[in-house]
């Protein structure tokens, strides 16, 4: 790149750093703190606030409050907070027994787990019983109810999951039984060392079955046609509103332990605007990033967090039922390596995310020597203008092509566009020929994009559904349901079976397989085009107390949040 060119690029940066926000779309919601987690116990009642109210933005609408149907962060935030499973996830991130009364009886083969359920009941007064545990696993696995989470999550680890989603089965052959009201009894295909956490996951939620066929076609459409098992019931959401309320469960087994009555949410897109609301003391709590998050850097009431998400570009390989220029493996490369992924963490996001060469982020998990996952691979796919203008034009030219024109489906919100235009330039720039048109949609439009695969190239991201490589992995094994790219490689789908099955009680050679594993997704393949690993900053009221962030299943927890030193 000439000197012109490097100057232009560093105005350009400059001005988008002033006015880009982060691009947190999968879970732009309120961000985690990073405190050491607090609790209301021993606390002298008149340490808390009479009002015990929290008020929080939104990065998003919430697409889905249906756990069967629901796949996406925002959903799950907020059914973290109103459902419950047989586990949850504790102020530590320690799977505990949540509907389950205390830990299971496993068989010695490790594939039959007993639950025993504690007397818990839904907000209408209706009991929780293994029944509706029955009942919400087989409709997510039944593929007449369309759910993606259902087979992606049970397909070849609950028993029959596999076939019963491919119709080749009933589902009531799925490996999971009522023995009685209070007795759960789960089936597995082969043993699997991250089970007890899958059980805190929202897919694994307890739905009334009674309750669902009588509401039809209505059932979680909107706040009232729901009910809830958790510390919180959700209220005042109409179903695609831009704000609700979650009120406290008097109902919830554990209710003495919630503290606060009300939670207000507005959904806000532009930080500006958040900042402003907490500047005038009517949010609690908002996220921050470029120019905000330079401004508040050192401010006294900021939290810092990394988060163990992943940011990337998914390259579609086929759309329309015809193949795309992505379907060449130098073209994909040559976008992998395109664009200055240090820029894009340091001076647009400016939020303590940093750059993402790698799929499985930096901090997820570690082995028995608490030795890092991420430091097998190390880095992959790094910016380098140079190979990626020269991998380009080797690739234009084997289509036969000078110039290519591909659509970035993105999110809609000021911050979303603001990095997609920073994305823009730098292809552009450095990948003569190529032309990016810029696609802002809502969420659940780009939702509907990637379901379809109507779209080129998609700004996406990924949290962990449970503590292991796996959970990013095996998203790009031919026919995930999140794929939706036409991206299949049999060696990746082979080192992925290995890793559930043959190799599921041998951590040392399962962790060699699942690294061979991101090499070929990430280097070999470029099947995606990474961005960045995700940093939250926030700013937080300091009455503010217990909100605990989580690697997985819902981001954070408000059941052991406070308010304390406001009035």
């Amino acid at each position: 790149m000439n000197e012109v060119k490097k100057k232009l690029l560093w105005v350009f940066l400059l001005i988008l750093s002033i006015l880009l926000v982060a691009c947190n779309e999968d879970k732009n919601t309120e961000e985690s703190s990073t405190k050491e987690p607090e609790t209301t116990e021993g606390k002298d009642s008149a340490e808390l606030d009479e009002i015990q109210e929290l008020n929080l933005v939104a990065g998003a609408e919430i697409p889905s409050m249906d756990s069967v149907l629901a796949d996406d962060a925002v959903s799950f935030n907020y059914l973290n907070n109103v459902m419950e499973g047989l586990y949850r996830l504790n102020q530590e991130n320690i799977p505990v027994p949540a509907m389950a009364e205390g830990e299971p009886e496993v068989s010695e083969d490790g594939l039959t787990y007993t639950f025993k359920l504690r007397d818990a009941n839904w907000s209408n007064g209706t009991p929780v019983t293994a029944k509706d545990f029955v009942f919400s696993w087989r409709r997510a696995i039944d593929p007449e109810t369309g759910s993606s989470y259902g087979p992606y999550m049970m397909q070849g680890l609950i028993k029959n999951a596999t076939q019963i989603s491919m119709g080749e089965m009933a589902k009531e052959e799925l490996g999971v039984e009522a023995v009685d009201d209070k007795t759960l009894k789960v089936t597995l295909e082969r043993p699997v060392p991250y089970f007890m956490s899958l059980m805190s996951f929202g897919t694994f939620y307890p739905q009334n079955e009674e309750y669902v066929a009588e509401k039809s076609n209505s059932y979680a459409s909107n706040s009232d046609n729901l009910i809830y098992n958790g510390p919180f019931v959700l209220t005042e959401w109409d179903g695609t509103g831009l704000s609700w309320s979650l009120e406290k469960n008097a109902t919830y087994w554990d209710a003495e332990v919630v503290q606060l009555d009300k939670v207000n949410v507005d959904v806000v897109k532009e930080t500006a605007t958040s900042v402003n609301l907490y500047e005038n003391g009517e949010k609690d709590r908002v996220g921050l990033s470029g120019e905000f998050a330079l401004q508040y850097a050192n401010h006294e009431e900021v939290i810092k967090e990394l988060k163990p998400t992943i940011y990337y570009l998914k390259l579609n390989q086929e759309r329309d039922g015809k193949k795309t220029a992505l379907s060449n493996v130098k073209i994909r490369k040559a976008i992998a390596m395109s664009f200055n992924k240090e820029d894009l963490a340091s001076a647009i996001l400016a939020n303590g995310s940093i750059p993402g060469d790698f799929l499985v982020p930096k901090g997820l998990t570690f082995d028995e020597n608490k030795k890092d996952f991420r430091d097998i691979n190390g880095d992959m796919a790094k910016y380098n203008a140079e190979e990626a203008a020269k991998l380009f034009q080797e690739g234009m030219e084997e289509e036969g092509l000078t110039e290519l024109e591909l659509e970035l489906v993105g999110n809609d919100s000021e911050l979303a566009k603001n990095m997609d235009e920073y994305l823009k330039a730098q292809m552009e720039g450095n990948l003569k020929g190529l032309t990016i048109k810029l696609i802002p949609v809502t969420f659940n439009v780009k939702l509907d994009k990637d379901a379809a695969q109507d779209y080129d190239i998609q700004s996406t991201g990924w949290a962990p559904d449970f503590q292991d490589p796996i959970t990013f992995l095996e998203l790009f094994v031919t026919g995930s349901p999140q794929n939706n790219m036409s991206y299949s490689n049999p060696e990746l789908d082979k080192l992925i079976d290995q890793a559930k099955n043959e190799l599921a009680l041998e951590p040392e050679a399962r962790w060699e397989a699942l690294a061979k594993a991101e090499k070929i997704i990430m280097e070999e393949d470029a099947s995606v085009a990474s961005m960045y690993q995700s940093g939250l900053m926030s700013l937080q009221k300091p009455y503010v107390h217990g909100i605990i962030s989580h690697p997985f299943t819902g981001d954070y927890s408000y059941k052991w949040a406070y308010i304390s030193g406001k009035e």
